[in-house]
């Protein structure tokens, strides 16, 4: 009777080969898509500063055309503010507690 050599599975290295060639490719792909996220998120911080750069151009234009206040201004308090003075007055009033 003869024997049968055993049959070497080629499929096998071809297998390994094809495992880390799809390794590198979800590599890949995955700091592609990494690259992406980032692009898109700098894309919408821009548009984000850009519309409020815009916002606050239109704010001010606007803040600077209405007209000002008839209403007397609050001096600012410091040394400059000796032209009008207040006093204050703070009473005290005690309160007697019962004891129990």
């Amino acid at each position: 009777m003869t024997t049968a050599a055993p049959l070497i599975s080629i499929t096998q290295p071809s297998l390994n080969v094809t495992t880390k060639s799809q390794e590198l490719s979800l590599y890949q792909s995955s700091g592609a898509i990494v690259a992406a996220i980032v692009v898109g998120v700098i894309i919408i911080f821009t548009a984000v500063l850009l519309i409020l750069k815009a916002y606050n151009r239109h704010m001010r234009g606007k803040r600077e055309l209405e007209p000002k206040s008839s209403k007397t201004a609050v001096p600012p308090l410091g040394q400059n503010s000796s032209s009008v003075t207040q006093h204050c007055t703070v009473t005290f009033i005690p309160i007697h507690m019962q004891s129990r």
